[in-house]
């Protein structure tokens, strides 16, 4: 089998190579408390998109630092009792998708909700200085201002309040509140089951933003995490801030959060991935306490991994 990381048995050792800040607990207890005090001011604007089956709505509330979310919210209609609710997360620079690809939860007595990642291709806003879109260099987003100030902290708290509303909603069950995604909508899922730890179930595939030293230490500073070769290029070219820089990533490295999960995990890795390199997934991987399966994929990379869907939904399902 080819190899553009570690060995497989190395990679179940690895635990991640960036460094984690002395007052991390701190940082992100303070963060949640910023969070709390925040009054989500849930809209709800029926779509243009409508199914006899289900009900499909735009959904808006507000997230830290003046900051409006939106989501899309699909109920299915019909049916007795509480029922499962799934909140899905997107891919780098990406949007929340079509209504269509989500009736599929719905036939199955699902709810979903699906966020637009805060100025990215979506309608989120990112009020840091405009409206509409700043689409990427979301990583490098407030690296040289406090470090409460990183953009990613704020989209880490937006699904936080996502999940809280979910918990709200008419009709949820509350013991089955579920999060899914690949890539950034992957590292989205371990960040909200690790803020707001009544997520009982979640699906991460192939999560980006873990172990961004590895990153650059494999030369994979490119693709989704080429800002970070921008950064030194242009603010720091002798790496005489490095350590600093690493440090100050390690903030809002999914491989510090996961030990703060509770809910039973499902994980997706492609061994031939030079895009989120599985060294730096397992980094995160291996720090989960929680319950949890992996399932490898050895000859495929940041892709579709066939059968991934279908096993994530009967994860959710029960039925694995």
């Amino acid at each position: 089998m080819p190899i553009v990381d570690m060995p497989l048995n190395e990679l179940y050792q690895y635990k991640g190579r960036n460094p984690k800040p002395a007052d991390f607990d701190a940082y992100w207890e303070r963060a949640l408390a910023e969070l709390r005090g925040v009054d989500p001011q849930v809209q709800l604007v029926p779509s243009d998109f409508q199914t006899p089956h289900a009900e499909c709505m735009d959904l808006y509330y507000n997230g830290v630092r003046g900051a409006r979310i939106h989501a899309k919210y699909i109920r299915p209609k019909g049916g007795e009792g509480p029922h499962p609710v799934v909140l899905l997360f997107h891919g780098y620079t990406s949007n929340a998708g079509d209504w269509s690809d989500k009736l599929s939860f719905a036939s199955l007595g699902f709810s979903v909700l699906a966020m637009d990642v805060r100025g990215q291709g979506g309608t989120s806003e990112d009020p840091g200085g405009v409206k509409g879109t700043t689409l990427n260099g979301h990583i490098i987003r407030g690296l040289d201002d406090h470090p409460d100030n990183l953009l990613f902290r704020h989209i880490f708290l937006d699904t936080a309040q996502l999940a809280r509303i979910a918990f709200e909603l008419p009709d949820t069950d509350p013991a089955r509140v579920y999060a899914a995604g690949g890539s950034q909508g992957g590292a989205l899922t371990l960040a909200c089951a690790a803020l707001e730890p009544r997520i009982s179930k979640l699906a991460p595939v192939f999560p980006f933003l873990c172990d961004y030293k590895r990153v650059w230490e494999m030369d994979l500073a490119k693709d989704a995490y080429q800002e970070l070769r921008s950064f030194f290029r242009n603010h720091d070219p002798l790496h005489e801030q490095e350590e600093e820089i690493f440090t100050r990533l390690g903030y809002i490295d999914l491989q510090h959060l996961a030990g703060r999960i509770y809910g039973e995990v499902l994980m997706f890795i492609g061994l031939m991935d030079n895009v989120c390199p599985p060294s730096t997934q397992f980094a995160a991987y291996n720090k989960i306490n929680a319950m949890k399966q992996l399932v490898v994929y050895p000859d495929y990379g940041h892709e579709n991994l066939p059968g991934s869907n279908d096993m994530t939904m009967q994860f959710l399902l029960g039925k694995n």
